[in-house]
């Protein structure tokens, strides 16, 4: 997993990534965004709705976790073990949006996810064991709170980029 040295190549990163993988969904007409293919898991409305699970999420615990909410991960709804039942929930509750509407939505948790960023100190972002929602949801591991966001945001936007891609040769 990469390592950041500050806010600001993390913050980089997050929108360089995300930038890429946004654009994709440009020329996808609204008419396909539920249509399937062979070779790819997710159609183009699934594939948003996940990205937009996952940053809801995260934006969820540090929400709960500075309301003084004890954040559950990865929500209170499912436990690790139950991460195929959450996709699900991510593509019923997302997926029916319209591609535009599911794009704003997720442009708005970027901006957010890179405002809470800001709002962290360096401690918070780049140190262990500075949120409990971190903690909890690694029994095994210790991992800050920027690894959280890095695989909440810029590796699946590059992984999704790639099968939204694919999905594009073969259904466009």
């Amino acid at each position: 997993m990469r390592t950041y040295k500050n806010k600001e190549e993390l913050k980089s990163e997050i929108n360089k990534s995300f930038e890429k993988y946004i654009a994709e969904f440009g020329n996808i007409p609204e008419n396909l965004k539920d249509t399937r293919v062979d070779e790819v898991d997710r159609t183009p409305a699934e594939n948003l709705a996940y990205q937009l699970g996952w940053t809801s999420l995260l934006l969820q615990w540090e929400r709960d976790e500075r309301n003084g909410i004890e954040a559950k991960t990865p929500s209170d709804k499912f436990k690790w073990n139950e991460l195929g039942k959450l996709y699900q929930y991510f593509t019923d509750t997302y997926a029916s949006l319209s591609l535009s509407e599911l794009k704003d939505k997720l442009i708005d948790n970027v901006a957010a996810i890179c405002e809470m960023i800001d709002s962290l100190s360096d401690d918070e972002l780049f140190k262990p064991h500075m949120r409990k929602w971190a903690d909890e949801a690694t029994k095994t591991a210790t991992w800050e709170v920027y690894k959280f966001i890095h695989v909440n945001t810029v590796a699946p936007f590059g992984t999704f980029r790639t099968k939204i891609r694919k999905w594009k040769k073969l259904a466009l």
